[in-house]
């Protein structure tokens, strides 16, 4: 919360780490998870500060960014990995493009989700696109950046 504290909250498959005052539809969330996987996810959800530094450290990129994907090292008994989320690129994107803070935060929460389970727009031929697409559509949820921007 702004007040620098930290809540924690621990569900069957997320253990969410909310770093920020966004409430999120943990329910939700875990519906979509349950579809996709049934190992454990970590969820952190962060300032624009505290990602900048993340991607800085992790990818050399020193700049804020909206998601942050994780993946562990498939194993038995570990957990798929870690979404990082910018509270400040939800409150940001969910106002430029007139849907609700809840929505951009699971069009995001998926987007993560995604690439833990090994799908990577950058590279592939539309496989993580499509898959996007099926999980918008059947959460009925507003178009992501992925299928937004490429088509």
């Amino acid at each position: 919360m702004a007040d620098g504290f930290t809540s924690a909250i621990i569900l069957r498959m997320i253990d969410i780490d909310n770093k920020t005052s966004l409430t999120i539809n943990t329910s939700f969330i875990q519906s979509i998870a349950d579809t996709l996987t049934d190992k454990e996810i970590e969820l952190i959800i962060t300032t624009n500060n505290e990602i900048q530094q993340i991607n800085k450290e992790y990818r050399n990129i020193d700049k804020p960014t909206d998601v942050l994907s994780f993946p562990y090292k498939d194993m038995p008994m570990t957990p798929l990995g870690s979404i990082v989320i910018s509270q400040d690129f939800v409150v940001t994107k969910a106002q430029e493009l007139g849907h609700s803070q809840e929505n951009e935060f699971t069009l995001l929460f998926i987007h993560g989700l995604l690439h833990l389970l090994g799908y990577d727009h950058e590279i592939d031929s539309g496989q993580m696109r499509e898959e996007e697409e099926r999980l918008i559509y059947e959460f009925k949820l507003p178009k992501s950046l992925i299928v937004r921007t490429q088509g």
